[in-house]
């Protein structure tokens, strides 16, 4: 079977490989529909393990199945989950599903830029959902990085009526926009250097857009009634964006960093500062078989409008032009590649 084999993001080359063989429990499912994630063009985070094949946010339709598969049947719409929690350790029994050993260590194989992949048992039992009829196959694509959104808003407590600051457009922070509308929330500003990300936010729900290099603190007082953010969610790895967060977050405030700079990067914190004021700093990472579910089901409301994010749908062969169009991070949202096309 075809795979994008990926060595870096301007080398990404189409090579043939065997069609995973499945045993007892697992599944074989034919990859309909595999998104770009901004974590597959992170270099410094792949590259180490190059060359290899990405791509988690996948949909598909089950072909085959191992003995001892009777919850599934070939022909079933899937969505399926690369990392699944154990259930059972402190981690998962406190809550903290993405802290848990086994979820850093599952995957499916080989990646989603694939024809097919091989679901491992355990992958089946907790990390494979039904994909309603309504969601399309590349809506569905769209699941996990929702799940992660849904993730670090209900952890950090988001309320009705706060103001909500997102930093960084990409889609990631537009979901995130959209997600904080969908909640309730007061007011929603977006932030970024990009002119066509900004008009993005605003499109997808944004009731203020500014741009990370004007005068952001006192914009966002002018456009918050004086005030700065109840809740900042930094969607972006840029250290001036994690330094921004910490000079825009209002008294009693939280920051969320769902996404952080790259290792050896440390950030100075105002610490007596936060702490006189009660601000609280947070993190979260990827999201647990809840946070999939809960994604679903806002997909299949409508609440969150994923379609119209779609900028980019691209066959197998054209995998290396989308980690380009991702890496540069200009005018693109939502990049697809769809193996059998």
């Amino acid at each position: 079977m075809r795979v994008a084999m990926y060595y870096n993001n301007n080398d990404v080359r189409i090579e043939e490989i065997p069609k995973p063989k499945i045993g007892p429990g697992e599944i074989l499912v034919k990859v309909m529909a595999s998104g770009i994630c901004g974590s597959d063009v992170m270099e410094w985070y792949r590259i180490k393990k190059a060359p290899l094949v990405l791509g988690h946010e996948i949909t598909g339709e089950i072909v085959e199945v191992g003995r001892g598969v009777d919850k599934y049947k070939p022909g079933d719409r899937v969505f399926v989950s690369h990392h699944v929690p154990c259930n059972t350790c402190r981690y998962c029994l406190r809550g903290h599903h993405t802290a848990c050993e086994t979820l850093h260590k599952t995957n499916f194989d080989p990646g989603g830029f694939s024809e097919y992949i091989r679901v491992p048992k355990i992958n089946v039992d907790r990390g494979v959902f039904i994909l309603p009829e309504e969601v399309s196959f590349e809506d569905g694509t769209f699941i996990e990085p929702l799940a992660c959104v849904v993730r670090g808003q209900r952890l950090a407590d988001i309320q009705p009526g706060n103001t909500v600051l997102v930093i960084g457009s990409g889609i990631s922070g537009i979901l995130h926009v959209q997600l904080a509308r969908a909640l309730g929330a007061g007011r929603v500003v977006a932030i970024d250097i990009n002119e066509y990300r900004l008009k993005m936010a605003k499109k997808f729900g944004a009731d203020f857009v500014i741009n990370a290099e004007e005068n952001v603190q006192g914009r966002l007082k002018e456009v918050n009634e004086n005030r700065l953010a109840d809740l900042v969610i930094v969607c972006t790895g840029a250290e001036s964006a994690a330094r921004q967060a910490l000079q825009c977050v209002d008294k009693g405030g939280t920051i969320l960093f769902f996404a952080v700079p790259k290792p050896g990067i440390n950030i100075p914190i105002p610490i007596n500062e936060f702490w006189r004021n009660e601000i609280t700093l947070m993190t979260s990472y990827a999201a647990s078989p809840l946070d999939i579910s809960m994604a679903i089901e806002l997909i299949l409301a409508g609440s969150v409008n994923v379609h119209d994010m779609i900028t980019h749908r691209l066959c197998l062969a054209e995998t290396g032009k989308g980690f380009k169009l991702v890496a540069d991070a200009r005018e693109s949202i939502k990049v697809i590649i769809e193996p059998h096309k």
